[in-house]
């Protein structure tokens, strides 16, 4: 148990309180006898105690525990949605943990993560938790990574899309970067301008002025607070605009 400890109280802040919280304790309690938050909110204090404080650290910055763990509780929400668990989707979300924090920590969450589906969660009451400490660009990094679990079963039902739409809202997303990432994921005719945010009738100019906005607003560098591990999924987005701009630059040949 003493490495869990100390991956889970070692990089949390805002999400050992709330509504993301009460889901840990729940999941934790699901397999450890007479576990107690307030053991956990304690390391969590005698780690802060010990660590060097930044002095450019706002309340935007977010720690890359508590983005893993908003994560977790908002991906059991979008993975229930259509009624049941696809092991598809457990995988991806099993695999994308690997991949960012490699095994130890990997195990650490999915095993917290298991525990934290079988809790009903409100996603409103979360994403208000979320919103209220996370800057825009990791909000909109969370939206990205769900709707990759909701495609792992290679069908995003209805249901899942509806929940996603209902979560981007409550993290106060607009319509606009919602329909941009949701395109990310899709190849269909006309995604290339959705992804840029732009209608098909856009000039040339109005496509380029789109391409400097958005990659202002989706460089990755505006997520180095949440670590490296988390810098894959801000490339992938980034990367996604790229192509929209290359794939209308060959079609107009400008």
């Amino acid at each position: 148990m003493g490495s869990f400890t100390k991956w889970l109280g070692a990089g949390l802040g805002f999400t050992l309180g709330g509504p993301i919280g009460a889901a840990i304790g729940f999941a934790i309690g699901s397999f450890v006898d007479k576990f107690e938050i307030d053991d956990f909110k304690q390391e969590q204090i005698d780690y802060n105690r010990e660590r060097p404080r930044s002095s450019n650290r706002t309340k935007a910055n977010t720690q890359s525990g508590d983005f893993e763990m908003s994560l977790l509780v908002l991906a059991s929400i979008v993975i229930k949605a259509d009624g049941k668990i696809d092991q598809r989707e457990l995988n991806f979300v099993r695999s994308q943990f690997l991949s960012m924090y490699g095994k130890e920590r990997a195990n650490n969450a999915f095993k917290l993560f298991k525990g934290i589906v079988k809790k009903d969660v409100s996603a409103r009451q979360v994403c208000i938790q979320v919103r209220e400490h996370m800057s825009h660009a990791s909000r909109l990094q969370l939206i990205h990574f769900l709707f990759g679990i909701a495609k792992a079963d290679e069908f995003v039902s209805k249901t899942e899309i509806e929940e996603i739409k209902k979560i981007a809202g409550y993290l106060y997303i607009n319509n606009n970067d919602y329909e941009s990432i949701k395109a990310m994921f899709y190849d269909a005719s006309g995604n290339a301008f959705k992804i840029l945010e732009i209608e098909k009738s856009a000039s040339n100019e109005e496509v380029k002025t789109a391409y400097r906005k958005l990659v202002k607003k989706y460089h990755p560098d505006k997520l180095r607070d949440l670590g490296e591990e988390h810098l894959k999924g801000a490339k992938e987005k980034f990367q996604s605009i790229q192509d929209a701009y290359e794939k209308i630059k060959n079609e107009r040949d400008f």
